[in-house]
């Protein structure tokens, strides 16, 4: 008997044409397949709804059975139903994140799982690999289920969930030092894990082994096999009904809707190339780099290509292979793009490209680090593609309501683990703290941005119930709430974010491992539009030897706390003692348009409600307010002295500043809130000054530039980038040399390329 060791070039998953595909399946395989055919509309309706009610009816399962707060209360994960060849066909709209890549994952099984060790009916399996596209980083765990009638291979469900820990050296399988794949939880290819419709136990065994937490980890297996084996049944009694064939005319008729719908939507905007950069800060423990992330977005007629070339080369822990940067992709469009569209994701999936280089931080190469691939580069992939998503409805007057300047840019990772030992007894513990679940959205065209709404990736995302954490874990929260001033300043403020306190519970003894993972310290992710400024810096803080919280007088804020103030790194690890407080701020939204522009009645409004201090108000928006009321012959004084103080900075001294009043734009073509396009010149729309030729971005170098400390954004910026990181960090602006409203507003490191590239290809 002869042998073959598998390379590693076979463990990795792109998306091949269909009739290569066809040929690389083991022909033993039975697949079932239809020819074009016509359904009529009422089964079409009938069987579409009962497909998205199958799939719903997973999520219920799903959440009944799991045992893991990841599931029961944070929504951390998803499931849809596929055809033969696992197109989606339907999925949840939970974590979209994890369903960016499942298509990948079937079709690695396919290639390679079908005749040894064979897909039959009652099969299924479990995988956990990256580079395969069964989950994003090997927390993401996924369960894929064939569905077989008559013998032919019908389709598939799947159904994919974090794993609070899966093994690798740290608690949460988490580890900021790990120099490669090596270094952390194991990645597991599709296996058996049900065969025939029985558990295989070896599987189950060897699976939860590796778990500090395999009480849970089973559990969450179970839960998952039985979310698909409810879909299974509930698809073939659809079969029994309707049909084979008539099921699978629907299942096709889906997918071809929603690309045809989201290609008349592409075809209706302007075609043109925008482009965007972005930043990872420190890959680990020890560095101080930033990372960049390069994208150019070419729309042409009814399709995109995302081009990656540029990107930083693999390094660390910050990597994510090609299915989490296609899945980057996935999470941000579906909602931005498609969210008028029945997400039939194998149809939304057709439209678009991808071009990237090899072996960097948003394709790596195995044996990468990819512990931090889902909320890194693969969401900052994501924030650069709703960056240039919007830049591309902005320049396009039906499409403005649906504009949107990024959400929280990432997720703020802190892993709090230990030993609980409250009522004498002694049980390990392993928590990510998900209260991290309530980000901002961003600020739109029309609309302030939602405060504390969640996660623009998870749609159903929610924040866990404060007892709850306390009950299930040994820590009792001083507060948690919505932070003012976090929201990014525009004429549209972004949604703000919050904050929490942990401390220890009064029965525990001994110190907490803590692992934190975060981004948007130094250079903000979470950017405005349009001038609109970034959303709050992520925050955590550890804080020693405090005062000891009194039950009738909690503290309610830092400065009550005591202690000394331990910032927490980018990527890293601490401990958290009795007589120590926990603080974690994570991302608000950024904001759209230029502060100074927003109507001083709704700052006055924002500071009554708390959303925005007095102090910001003054500072930023130029609007004073005095015992609740807006004082209006102030705030003229207060803007006009802010519009004086750009002009300093811009190295303008002496110029007369022209007076905001709107143009006459007829016959000028849009590009955003500030800009528009008037024969070959771009002028600015909010005094009509003309700014230069739009033709290779050129106008760019004719506008204003000032470049200042962070904090000259607000108090929601992080004063010392310097504790992070050692390129040097600044609040740029670029401003019309007319008005000085602000065109660009983004903290940045020195060097961070102007926007002409933006402009270069529109048409």
């Amino acid at each position: 008997m002869t042998s073959r060791i598998p390379g590693a070039d076979e463990f990795t998953s792109r998306p091949l044409p269909r009739e290569e595909l066809l040929r690389q399946i083991s022909p033993s395989l039975r697949l079932h397949q239809v020819e074009d055919e016509q359904v009529d509309a009422l089964t079409y309706e009938v069987v579409r709804h009962r497909l998205w009610a199958i799939t719903q009816e997973m999520g219920e399962t799903l959440r009944r059975m799991s045992g893991s707060h990841v599931v029961t209360e944070s929504n951390d994960f998803n499931f849809s139903i596929c055809d033969e060849l696992g197109e989606q066909v339907q999925v949840g709209t939970y974590n979209i994140g994890l369903i960016g890549s499942m298509d990948l994952a079937i079709t690695w099984t396919l290639r390679h799982r079908g005749d040894n060790p064979g897909i039959a009916e009652g099969d299924m399996f479990l995988c956990n690999d990256p580079w395969i596209g069964g989950g994003l980083h090997q927390n993401d765990a996924a369960v894929l289920a064939p569905i077989f009638h008559d013998g032919e291979l019908f389709g598939w469900t799947t159904a994919i969930a974090h794993q609070v820990d899966l093994g690798g050296p740290r608690p949460g399988s988490f580890s900021p030092s790990a120099q490669d794949v090596f270094g952390e939880a194991v990645p597991t290819p599709p296996m058996k894990v049900v065969r025939g419709g029985v558990l295989q136990r070896d599987v189950a065994d060897a699976w939860v082994r590796r778990s500090r937490l395999p009480h849970l980890v089973g559990l969450d297996l179970r839960a998952k096999i039985a979310a698909n084996k409810n879909a299974v049944d509930q698809v073939l009694r659809l079969i029994t009904k309707y049909g084979a064939d008539e099921v699978k005319v629907v299942m096709r008729r889906m997918m071809d809707d929603a690309e045809h719908r989201l290609r008349a939507k592409l075809s209706g905007l302007p075609d043109g190339t925008w482009s965007a950069v972005g930043y990872q800060e420190q890959s680990g423990t020890g560095d101080r780099n930033l990372h960049a992330i390069h994208v150019a977005m070419t729309k042409q007629d009814d399709r995109l290509v995302f081009d990656f070339r540029g990107t930083a080369g693999q390094t660390g822990i910050i990597n994510c292979p090609y299915p989490g940067l296609r899945a980057g992709i996935v999470f941000t469009m579906l909602p931005l793009l498609a969210g008028d569209i029945p997400w039939a994701a194998g149809g939304l999936m057709r439209c678009f490209e991808i071009i990237t280089d090899e072996d960097t931080i948003t394709n790596a190469s195995f044996p990468a680090a990819v512990g931090k691939g889902p909320f890194g580069p693969a969401w900052g992939a994501g924030n650069l593609v709703a960056e240039v998503l919007a830049r591309m409805l902005d320049a396009e007057p039906d499409h403005r309501a649906d504009v949107q300047s990024i959400c929280n840019g990432t997720t703020d990772l802190c892993v709090v683990s230990g030993v609980d030992v409250r009522g004498g007894g002694s049980k390990r513990f392993v928590s990510p703290v998900f209260d991290v679940m309530a980000g901002g959205y961003g600020a739109q065209v029309h609309h302030d941005g939602v405060d504390t709404g969640g996660r623009l990736i998870i749609p159903s995302a929610r924040a866990p119930d404060v007892e709850m954490t306390e009950y299930l874990y040994p820590l009792v929260a001083l507060w948690r709430r919505e932070q003012t001033d976090s929201g990014g300043p525009g004429r549209q403020r972004g949604g703000m974010s919050g904050s929490v306190c942990y401390v220890q519970h009064p029965d525990q003894s001994g110190r907490m491992s803590l692992v934190v993972s975060g981004n948007g310290k130094a250079a903000n992710q979470n950017v405005g539009l349009a001038g609109g400024y970034p959303g709050n810096s992520q925050l955590d803080l550890v804080v020693r030897g405090i005062s000891s919280p009194q039950a009738t007088a909690l503290p309610t804020d830092l400065g009550e706390l005591g202690g000394e103030v331990e910032v927490l790194p980018c990527e890293g690890e601490s401990d958290l003692g009795p007589g120590d407080a926990l603080y974690l701020h994570w991302q608000a939204g950024g904001g759209y348009g230029d502060p100074l522009l927003r109507p001083a009645d709704s700052v006055g409004e924002d500071v009554r409600q708390a959303r925005v201090s007095a102090e910001a108000a003054r500072d930023v928006y130029g609007v004073v307010v005095e015992d609740g009321e807006v004082d209006p012959t102030a705030t003229e004084d207060a803007r006009a002295a802010l519009r004086r103080r750009r002009a300093t900075d811009a190295g303008l001294t002496g110029s007369a500043l022209k007076v905001i009043s709107p143009a006459d734009l007829t016959g000028a073509r849009r590009l955003d809130d500030n800009l528009a396009v008037l024969d070959t010149e771009v002028v600015c729309v909010q005094c009509g000054t003309s700014i230069g030729p739009v033709e290779g971005g050129a106008f760019v170098d004719a506008l204003a530039r000032r470049e200042t400390a962070p904090t000259e954004a607000g108090p929601h910026i992080w004063h010392d980038p310097a504790e992070y990181v050692d390129q040097e960090i600044v609040f740029r602006q670029l401003l019309c040399p007319g008005c000085l409203t602000a065109v660009s507003s983004r903290v940045v490191p020195v060097g961070h390329p102007l926007p002409r590239d933006e402009y270069r290809t529109r048409t």
